[in-house]
């Protein structure tokens, strides 16, 4: 049968379907009525005349359904664009921290809004001329591309939209070849009908290749420029318009020549289109292109890998500040590049109305050892620290007033007998004095009337996680000296709740947080006493001010120092703001002589010159404080700080084993060079006398109140032991130098 003939059957068997379906029943008289009242009696006249137009109508709308049924069944795969690089910005949406994408790329979220306006012109221009008037396809591209084709025997032109990109980087074809590009198209479609051309050009930005494992444009602007897109100049712009065209061969960080060579053909197409001019084309191709990718921003990376992990977004957006942050970091930076022993830090910067973490330093060196230990939420013992929260129970309880007069003399608490850090005693001093100067034994006798478990329960109850030597023993008098552990953060919290009139709240860190529930750690007359006090305490040397001067800020802080000189704190407030800081070593090992008031403080106040002058005024004395000026004026029951109300039946208190406090094991103790000088030998703990011995040879047994002083032989390893009445003991090995 010739082709011809073939033609005729087949519009031959046409007709007999027309025909069949004209004889349909929906066209008999029985059912005219029917018809009539679903049609115009016009449109059904003329259907039954035209038999063919009712062929081409169902044949139409049979193909439209067939295609919407596909459309369905088979929607565009957009897990590429769901699978984003995590990022975590500021409040003001700076980017602190991005992570790579589950398949190891910079994958950033990109929209319009996030690029400049001249670089989507250009891209537009160079990539997809009709990008908003088509449909997915451009017919005229197309017809381009296929004659440019037929005509010089290869490809000239692809003919691809932005869209059919977008379907291509979604679905990354195995092959090519016409039903790969056939395929695109269809996909091209599906996606314009499905969002809107911002929406699609979003999806550009954001999986578009740029060398490497930089996808979007975001990422590559950053890695490139050290900027985000949306700053970026017309040389740079021009360049990113090139590199998706050639992204391995055309990569700035490795081939620069052919990088120049594809965004100065940019430059040339963008004059030709009238983009821009030929002057601005001129200067931007004398530019250099970059010869390096620049890391990724890292502001935060312990907060930011901490949010990253709990919450399970892909883009997080903190209370953090990001000009505050780069600049608490670099002062943390410098201050540890002085210590010269390893001892590194944690800041912690609060805004106390709002409880917004502005600042949050967990370490100096992430990518170093121990680097990516959080030390912010690392508990540490913050050794006289947390003194300031039993006084204040002690205020709210009206057992104490900080006029009231305490005495600093040798006491035993059953048998513990702890000793002030300098290992003298102040006498008769009030309870103003005696936190102000941090003494221990005034310390321990208000948590003695306060209750150790109290006391703990009461900051728990607070938000603070407190961690204790072994679970099954209950709090005891040394936790006021440190004898737990806890975290600067949750520290931090606690002084925010001091400063707001003795009511804690968790400290937020992420915006849109709701506030959490207030917490009341003792009551505002208790907080005016301790803001009064703490105002008052002596500044670091160097900082004292002098006659007539004053601070630009009212700051109250406290400092601690923990056993063996591992830890060393500061944690201070102003009207506005908390700030907590952190000095140490991330192993714990031990800082002899680095103390929180000299090691800590004036980190703290130099992080408070870093912040905005305060806005809200000091808070007046609330109702009921007792405001005098000497202790005789104070109510009888005030004046002077007993141990107890009245006798208790003694009970048998588990002493600890002892253990040495200096000098610690393993630390390295300097001697005075051209000169011997003692040492003075401490241990907690242990039942008295306590016999000491440095290798072997014996110094002496003595009572807790008596100094042991050593006189080294000379440098080397040695070995010092103590031990206890009862037979238990505790060495450390420490090794002596010259200075």
């Amino acid at each position: 049968m010739t082709p011809l003939r073939k033609i005729f059957r087949v519009r031959s068997r046409s007709f007999a379907v027309a025909r069949n379906l004209a004889n349909l029943k929906i066209f008999r008289p029985s059912l005219k009525g029917r018809v009539k009242a679903l049609l115009p009696a016009w449109l059904t006249t003329f259907l039954a005349r035209r038999p063919r137009v009712v062929v081409a109508v169902a044949m139409l709308v049979v193909a439209l359904g067939v295609l919407k049924t596909l459309d369905l069944v088979f929607p565009p795969d957009m897990t590429n664009i769901v699978n984003v690089s995590p990022e975590v910005l500021d409040h003001n949406g700076v980017l602190l921290r991005a992570f790579l994408s589950k398949g190891g790329y910079w994958r950033m979220k990109t929209t319009v809004a996030d690029v400049s306006p001249r670089y989507l012109a250009m891209l537009k221009a160079y990539e997809d001329k009709r990008f908003d008037e088509h449909f997915g396809v451009d017919p005229i591209a197309m017809a381009r591309a296929a004659f440019q084709w037929m005509t010089m025997g290869h490809i000239v032109s692809g003919g691809s939209t932005l869209t059919m990109q977008v379907a291509r980087l979604l679905e990354p074809p195995q092959h090519r070849g016409i039903f790969t590009k056939l395929l695109q198209m269809a996909r091209a479609v599906q996606l314009e009908e499905r969002y809107g051309k911002d929406q699609i050009l979003s999806f550009y930005l954001t999986l578009a290749p740029f060398g490497g494992n930089l996808e979007g444009v975001r990422a590559a602007s950053l890695s490139y420029f050290g900027k985000p897109p949306s700053q970026i100049d017309l040389a740079e712009a021009a360049l990113l318009v090139s590199l998706p065209q050639s992204p391995t061969r055309h990569r700035p960080d490795r081939h620069a020549i052919a990088a120049a060579k594809g965004r100065n053909k940019v430059l040339e197409r963008m004059v030709e289109e009238g983009v821009i001019a030929a002057s601005d084309a001129k200067i931007a191709e004398k530019e250099g292109v970059p010869f390096a990718r620049q890391a990724m921003p890292l502001g935060a990376p312990h907060l930011a890998q901490h949010l990253v992990e709990t919450h399970k977004a892909t883009r997080i957006v903190t209370t953090l500040d990001a000009d505050l942050q780069g600049s608490v970091e670099r002062l943390a930076v410098q201050e540890s590049g002085y210590f010269g022993d390893g001892g590194t830090m944690a800041i912690v910067v609060v805004e106390n109305k709002t409880r917004n973490v502005l600042a949050y330093v967990g370490g100096t060196d992430y990518w170093g050892s121990s680097g990516q230990v959080d030390l912010a939420r690392r508990a540490r013992s913050p050794g006289s620290a947390l003194k300031p929260f039993a006084y204040g129970m002690a205020f709210d309880d009206l057992i104490l007033h900080p006029l009231s007069m305490m005495e600093d003399a040798p006491t035993s608490f059953g048998d513990y007998a702890p000793r002030d850090f300098d290992g003298g005693f102040q006498g008769a001093v009030t309870a103003r004095d005696a936190l102000r100067m941090s003494l221990n034994i005034p310390a321990v006798m208000v948590i003695d009337r306060v209750g150790p478990l109290a006391f703990t329960l009461n900051l728990q109850n607070a938000g603070a996680h407190l961690m204790f030597a072994t679970r099954d023993t209950a709090p005891s008098l040394p936790v006021v000296l440190g004898g737990l552990g806890i975290s600067l953060a949750d520290i931090a919290m606690l002084y925010t709740g001091l400063a707001d009139g003795g009511e804690a709240r968790a400290l937020r860190y992420v915006e849109g947080t709701p506030p959490a529930p207030r917490h009341r750690l003792f009551g505002p007359v208790a907080a005016y006493y301790l803001r009064q006090i703490l105002d008052g305490v002596t500044l670091p040397d160097g900082w004292a001010m002098g006659e007539g001067l004053t601070r630009a800020r009212a700051i109250g802080f406290k400092t601690g120092t923990s056993y063996g000189f591992r830890d060393a704190w500061s944690v201070g407030f102003s009207n506005d703001y908390t700030v907590g800081v952190w000095v140490g070593c991330a192993d714990g090992t031990p800082r002899p002589g680095h103390v929180g008031r000299d090691a800590a403080a004036p980190i703290l106040l130099k992080v408070f010159g870093l912040l905005p002058p305060d806005r809200r005024p000091a808070p007046p004395p609330p109702a009921g404080a007792i405001l005098v000026q000497t202790t005789d004026q104070l109510p009888p029951s005030l004046r002077v700080f007993t141990r107890q109300d009245k006798p208790q039946v003694a009970q048998q208190t588990v002493v600890p084993p002892p253990a040495i406090a200096f000098p610690p094991n393993g630390t390295v103790v300097p001697l005075p060079a051209g000169k011997d000088k003692p040492i003075m030998l401490k241990a907690d703990g242990g039942r008295e006398p306590l016999t000491w011995l440095v290798n072997g040879a014996l110094v002496g047994s003595f009572t807790r109140f008596q100094p042991v002083l050593y006189m080294p032989k000379g440098i080397g390893l040695a070995r010092i032991t103590v031990v206890d009445a009862q037979g238990r003991s505790d060495s450390s090995e420490v090794r002596f130098i010259r200075e």
